[in-house]
Order: C-alpha cells, then structure tokens, then sequence
C-alpha cells in the first residue's frame, strides 16, 4: 500500500517538477498546467471504470426503462446519482415519448452528478465532500419527484412517434449508448473523455490563473463572483441548465478555487443534468412543459443552495458528525 501511495505522489508532482524550471512560461500558465496535467491519470481510471458501468448498463436498458416506469422518482435518481450522463439521456428520450413521468424526469436530472465526481475524485482535500453531494441530491430528487408528480398537474402534450423509427441515444463525446457493448472502443471513448475533460479543467485553470494573477487574491475573485450572496445559487443555478459537459466540470473547478460557495456548487450540480436537458430542449413537443420542468430545477437548486450556503436547520452540522465539514 506504502508503494501504492508514493507512486500516486510522485505521479502528481511529477507535472510541477517538469514545469516549474521552465522560465519562458509566465506564472499563471505554470500554475494552469500543474494543475491540470496531473489529473490525466487519474481521469483515466475512473472513465475506465464508468466505462464498465456503462457496458454493463447497455446490455440492461430494457430493465432500466421498466423500473424507472414502475417505481419512477426512487428508481430513477439511484441510477443517476452515477457519475455519466447517460442516464439523464435516456431519461429524456423516454419522456419524450411519454412513457415515464414528470416527477421521475425531474428527479432523473436533479440526482444527475455528470463529470463533478471524476473531477473531485482527483482532488483528494475536496474528495471527503462526494458522499454528501451525492446523498442530499438523491434524497432531494426522490422527494421532489414524488411531490411534483402528486402536485403539478398539467399534461404535457402526447408526441408524434413515427412508425420503425428506433431512436439512436447519445451520450457524452458523441458516445452513442445504443452501441455501447462494442468492445473495439473500449479504452478510446475513456482516453476521448479523459482528454475533453482535461481540456476544459485546462482553460478553465488557465483563465482563474490569469484572473487570480491580476485580482491578487482569490477572496478578491470570490467577492466579484458573489460570495455568500443570496444571488450567487440562483445565478449557478441558472448556469447549470447549459447543456454540456463543461458547465459541471467549471461549477467544479471554481469550487475547489474558493470561488464559489458548497451551496452553489450544489445548486448548480442539481440543475446540470448534462445532455439529457439539450434532449428534452429538442425533442419535447410541448415548450410549457419543458419549461416547468426546467422552472422546477431553478428553484429546487436555488433553495438547496441558499440552504446550505446560510446552515438552514444547521444542515452543515448533520455531516460535521460524520467528520465531513462543508
């Protein structure tokens, strides 16, 4: 294990060793790529091993889509609290179709965690907080998918289905789902995610570096961006519904920056529901729904935000027990 554990160090500084003595790069661009480089690793492993769930997944859709039509919300969070998109995709679709309820979309999206675990998983002072995002989001969108099913009334218009049309779902990277049990992309549509993700903690890292550079401070930063404003979770919220992998990995990185508060990050996170949203946007006949349902995250994000960000009900309390402090 001690082995284990100096090779995982010497991994991650080995990218500032190599960087550091570099004179031409400015400091902010040093700092940029010390920080993301050595994630690559690490990134790897994990879409390696979401991978396995992925195929595993594939071979099972039919279960899934009868389970989350029988039980709905309960069903359908437990399986989107893993770390892909994949799910929020089907989701999406099914509903589309009319086939699962609102409430069961809602909770799909609201317990959807997208690329925001990979990218703590990699930062190990941040790590302890995977388990409280990913409880209170489930426990969130099972209640909130129930009670939206019980209160909201309106009936979405029923979709024009044509006849033989077999519906080609797509994930993250242009992962099509449909073909996701061909074994010759194994390792490709892992390393293709690693690097995209790479790519947008890398831009990210760079444009905070240079802000950082200029601002002297990150409370400077953090102070600009709204901190411990009752703005700032709605604010995320509302930049959580872009669909596309990035939004989550940047809510992520301005989070371990101390840029944003814990109660946006999960304000965010619970409107992000990846690709499935840019579904629903396309796909979903009837704009009334959708935007209810998108209403819905906004405000079920903001108050969970403005929950913890304020230690409503001393909710930060509950997991300092667990030795987890927010």
């Amino acid at each position: 294990m001690n082995n284990i554990v100096e090779i995982l160090k010497y991994i991650w500084n080995l990218p500032e060793e190599l960087i550091e003595p570099i004179e031409f790069i400015p400091d902010f661009l040093k700092d940029a790529l010390i920080d993301s480089l050595g994630l690559i690793p690490f990134l790897f492993i994990i879409f390696v091993l979401i991978e396995f769930i992925e195929r595993y997944y594939a071979k099972k859709r039919h279960l899934f889509v009868f389970w989350i039509k029988k039980i709905g919300p309960l069903f359908g969070s437990l399986f989107a609290s893993l770390p892909q998109c994949g799910f929020s995709v089907i989701a999406s679709t099914v509903y589309t179709r009319r086939l699962l309820s609102r409430g069961t979309l809602v909770a799909v999206y609201l317990a959807t965690s997208d690329e925001a675990i990979p990218v703590l998983l990699t930062y190990p002072q941040k790590a302890p907080l995977i388990l409280p995002i990913i409880a209170v989001k489930i426990a969130v969108a099972i209640v909130v998918g129930y009670i939206v099913d019980w209160l909201v009334t309106y009936n979405a218009k029923e979709p024009v289905i044509e006849e033989g049309h077999d519906e080609d779902i797509e994930g993250c990277c242009h992962h099509h789902l449909i073909h996701a049990t061909r074994k010759r992309d194994f390792w490709l549509h892992p390393l293709k995610h690693t690097l995209n993700i790479f790519v947008f903690i890398f831009l990210i890292s760079v444009v905070l570096a240079f802000i950082l550079s200029r601002a002297g401070s990150e409370e400077v930063i953090a102070k600009y961006c709204l901190m411990n404003s009752p703005l700032q979770p709605f604010l995320v919220s509302l930049v959580g519904l872009i669909p596309n992998c990035a939004i989550s990995v940047m809510l992520t990185m301005l989070f371990v920056k101390n840029t944003i508060s814990f109660g946006s990050l999960v304000a965010g996170l619970c409107t992000s529901g990846g690709l499935g949203i840019l579904v629903l946007l396309r796909k979903n006949g009837d704009k009334k729904d959708t935007f209810i349902i998108l209403g819905l995250l906004v405000l079920v994000g903001t108050i969970l935000g403005l929950i913890f960000q304020y230690n409503v009900f001393n909710i930060n309390g509950l997991f300092e027990i667990i030795g987890v402090k927010m």
